[in-house]
């Protein structure tokens, strides 16, 4: 059978017989699992069977555990004995205990799973805990009956998120200035008006799901149906969310399913006393970079507890979507380490891990059925085809990728090449360049390029200048070309880069330095891990003009549905670092040459008309010198051009009749052209828009 992705782009036209075949693994593995559900919205309730649930008269508790030969449930409800409640053994290697009494157990009381495997004693955390808690002496983990699905004054019932998403990629625990960690209830009286002044339409939230190691950003997660107790409680999470909604914001899940923490006291590794329960066993299950297991996404129940966990994010905390951590890592064998994917063959190899590839296909279609509006984004750096394009067209459904790509081009860029060695034409090529028919997430950096070990863009721009350099009245050529650049480098990536955009929280005012931890190596110190608000909100510095900028980018953005449409490019000078192309009828004109300012560049059009300038990286409102008018009304008119060019022509020869030789001559030649003339400083951008 033939599919859309090989009209798209031909030269797959040679794999159809793999993408016919991972399509067929696709229906068979969905036949398989719905064989006695009739959609995938009701085979993934897991969470509502398994795990800790209050039901008339009492409590149950259900557990799969093939793995083990007896089970046990204990707490703070029977004083910590480990055999007074045992588990009935069901079918399928289920277990199942019921407590009588609606006070059996109740919200904040421990608990934990006793599990018997080959004449150990196991205490385990139940793998479908929906709150899980540090003891702050011992430092041990342990589940706490929570009541999830109690009722709550929802009243987002009417929310629609904006088409295109603009993203703000946050973390709760370090939104805050404080030296410590944040909550859900100061991130959502902090930081979410923040977000919303700068006319961000989305939020995508790290570190959700529950992890034991704080400095893990969140990537090594140990209880997958636990929101994260360090920054509160499952109501304040669910209050953040329901006020985004009403504030217009779509939230997202940065959803860890690509890996899982290695730890068995408190995650779900080994909880039966098998290695092979959720993952893979032998040298298979474990990625040796990462240190964490690796699930076994051929097997029915691990897709059944993952496609589980997705519908009880969407449904519990009304969650808009997700993006889905380490897509490269999942759906190849060697996890995409080392491998420049400069060829369609690395796609399609026994290297491929086509379960993977299952797994997000049916994950997809899942999030969509339950919500046709939610949005999912792949963090896929090896550009796999299809991975944007609709199932039914033999892609694997999401929505977005991200454009891993792009910080990397303006990482290379800022370290390798001088000012004056900057590639418009190259910058054009790799901010445009994407997959037919797929949709990308444009962005400058987000938390990866904000670790220590690495640096932010403003903090390479400028580094050490930034902590004496930054205040409005003082001379510095070192911050001054940095936040020149820094507004530049935004503004084409956001213009050329995707149909989405996304910024990590702090670096639209070019927060300084680098995000680190607290961690032994650093004494434990929360210095680096918080967001200093208290600069962009000092008028004194020149962060409040980043952040200004900022806030009219994206307001630019949104009034003219910018990123809906597709970029014309209409000049590239490579001589002169200019480049000048049109979207969703704005004109963007950059100059980033560093000294040379262009006086009556002939700027090109696609209409006649008079334009206006809308935006300015030169305002003194951003900090900038002033020197684009933006007053001033430009007539862009039609031009005739005519100049005389040198041609090769075939001419009778004088000296033998008959015959021809080559000879050449000057031809007056003409074009008619659209534009006007402009004064382009150095260093600096435009937008303008047509006035009439």
């Amino acid at each position: 059978m033939s599919y859309k992705i090989t009209e798209l782009d031909p030269l797959l036209k040679r794999f159809e017989t793999d993408i016919d075949n991972r399509m067929k693994q696709y229906e068979g593995k969905r036949d398989a699992l719905l064989k006695d559900s009739d959609s995938l919205v009701n085979f993934a309730n897991g969470h509502a069977y398994y795990g800790i649930h209050k039901a008339d008269g009492g409590w149950y508790y259900r557990e799969w555990a093939p793995g083990a030969d007896q089970m046990f449930f204990m707490g703070e409800f029977n004083d910590w004995n480990k055999t007074s409640h045992p588990m009935k053994k069901l079918e399928n290697g289920v277990y199942e205990i019921f407590l009588e009494g609606e006070d059996a157990l109740w919200n904040g009381c421990k608990v934990k799973a006793v599990v018997i495997h080959d004449g150990e004693v196991l205490e385990r955390i139940p793998t479908y805990a929906t709150r899980v808690v540090q003891d702050p002496e011992t430092t041990a983990f342990c589940a706490e009956i929570w009541d999830v699905y109690a009722p709550f004054e929802w009243s987002d019932q009417d929310f629609h998120g904006e088409e295109i998403p603009l993203i703000y990629e946050c973390h709760i625990g370090m939104a805050q200035n404080k030296y410590g960690i944040g909550t859900y209830e100061e991130f959502r009286d902090n930081t979410l008006p923040r977000i919303k002044e700068l006319g961000y339409n989305t939020i995508q939230i790290m570190a959700i799901m529950e992890h034991p190691y704080y400095g893990s950003f969140g990537y090594q997660v140990s209880n997958f149906f636990a929101a994260s107790s360090k920054y509160g409680t499952p109501e304040e999470l669910k209050s953040l969310i329901n006020t985004a909604h009403k504030m217009g914001i779509r939230v997202l899940l940065d959803v860890v399913h690509s890996h899982a923490v290695k730890n068995t006291n408190e995650g779900i590794n080994m909880f039966d006393g098998t290695e092979y329960q959720f993952f893979h066993s032998g040298a298979k299950g474990d990625h040796e970079a990462w240190g964490t297991k690796l699930f076994n996404y051929d097997k029915n129940e691990v897709l059944h507890f993952l496609l589980s966990n997705l519908k009880f994010w969407m449904d519990v905390y009304h969650f808009d979507g997700f993006r889905f951590d380490g897509v490269t890592s999942m759906i190849y064998k060697d996890h995409g380490l080392g491998s420049s994917f400069d060829c369609y063959d690395k796609y399609y190899s026994l290297n491929t891990e086509t379960d993977a590839l299952v797994y997000l296909q049916l994950a997809n279609e899942l999030i969509h059925a339950l919500n046709p509006e939610a949005v999912t984004i792949a963090e896929d750096m090896s550009g796999m085809p299809g991975m944007c394009l609709p199932i039914k067209d033999g892609g694997m459904g999401f929505d977005y990728r991200l454009a891993m790509g792009t910080p990397d081009y303006w990482i290379r860029t800022l370290k390798e090449l001088s000012d004056e060695q900057w590639d418009v034409w190259k910058m054009w090529d790799e901010l445009t360049g994407r997959r037919p028919a797929e949709k990308v997430i444009g962005y400058v950096e987000s938390h990866d390029q904000a670790l220590v070990g690495d640096k932010t863009i403003m903090f390479r721009l400028c580094d050490a200048d930034m902590y004496w350099g930054m205040e409005v009245k003082s001379q510095n050529m070192v911050i001054d070309r940095g936040v020149a650049l820094h507004k530049m480098i935004r503004l084409v990536t956001h213009s050329l880069s995707g149909d989405g955009y996304l910024n990590f929280m702090g670096n639209e005012f070019g927060h300084p330095e680098w995000i680190d931890f607290p961690r032994e190596g650093n004494d434990w110190s929360y210095h680096y891990c918080r967001r200093q608000w208290h600069l962009v909100d000092d008028h004194n510095l020149r962060y409040y003009f980043l952040n200004d900028f900022d806030k009219a980018m994206i307001k630019l953005s949104k009034e003219n549905n910018l990123l809906a449409s597709r970029p014309h490019n209409l000049w590239m000078d490579c001589d002169g670092n200019m480049l000048i192309y049109e979207r969703a009828g704005l004109l963007f004109i950059f100059n980033f040459h560093p000294t040379w300012s262009k006086d009556g560049y002939w700027i090109p059009t696609l209409e006649t008309g008079k334009y206006q300038v809308v935006l300015s990286t030169d305002s003194p409102a951003f900090g900038g010198n002033g020197q684009i008018s933006e007053d001033y009304v430009y007539e862009a008119k039609e031009v005739t051009d005519t100049w005389e060019e040198e041609v090769v022509k075939k001419v009778p020869d004088p000296e033998n009749e008959g015959a021809f030789i080559e000879k050449k001559v000057k031809e007056q030649k003409s074009s008619v052209k659209k534009g006007f003339q402009f004064y382009s400083p150095a260093r600096t951008a435009a937008v303008l828009k047509k006035a009439d």
